[in-house]
């Protein structure tokens, strides 16, 4: 992609937005930001029984790298699953942003991508704390009480 592809990508991107909002009952919310540009994203997504992200969103504000990045984030993710989320390289990002335009601003250009990451190992994480939990909790049934056995004293 050459520089005017690239500025026309990043600026379709800005003007048109794609899953601009918040997501109910999301799997995945997290809010990250960039105090040198003041960009604040939240990402949001949720998974499906298969566990690939059905749904990913983002809102927030920022420059036009960050809001860009963020909108391309969401439609590089559907249908990944969070294993393969957590694989993605933000060098791979920033080529297709446009290597020559967003590096100047690369941490506005993977802010979007870091959060979504960020946000994907903790939901992983969490599953694998209720799984590593259900077997212990299957193992701790309560016990039906006792009834007192005859003759002893109550």
């Amino acid at each position: 992609m050459d520089r005017q592809e690239a500025i026309e990508f990043l600026l379709d991107h800005y003007e048109n937005p794609r899953n601009y909002g918040p997501l109910e009952e999301a799997d995945v919310s997290l809010k990250g930001g960039n105090p040198g540009c003041a960009d604040v994203i939240t990402m949001y997504g949720r998974f499906d029984e298969q566990g690939r992200l059905a749904q990913v969103q983002w809102e927030g504000e920022g420059c036009t790298i960050s809001r860009a990045a963020a909108s391309y984030v969401t439609e590089l993710t559907r249908g990944m699953t969070a294993e393969e989320i957590e694989n993605l390289s933000f060098e791979d990002l920033i080529e297709d942003l446009g290597r020559e335009v967003v590096m100047t601003r690369p941490t506005c250009a993977t802010l979007a991508l870091g959060t979504l990451k960020r946000g994907v190992h903790e939901y992983r994480m969490r599953k694998l704390s209720q799984q590593d939990d259900a077997p212990k909790q299957a193992h701790e049934q309560p016990q039906p009480p006792q009834s007192p056995q005859p003759g002893s004293a109550q």
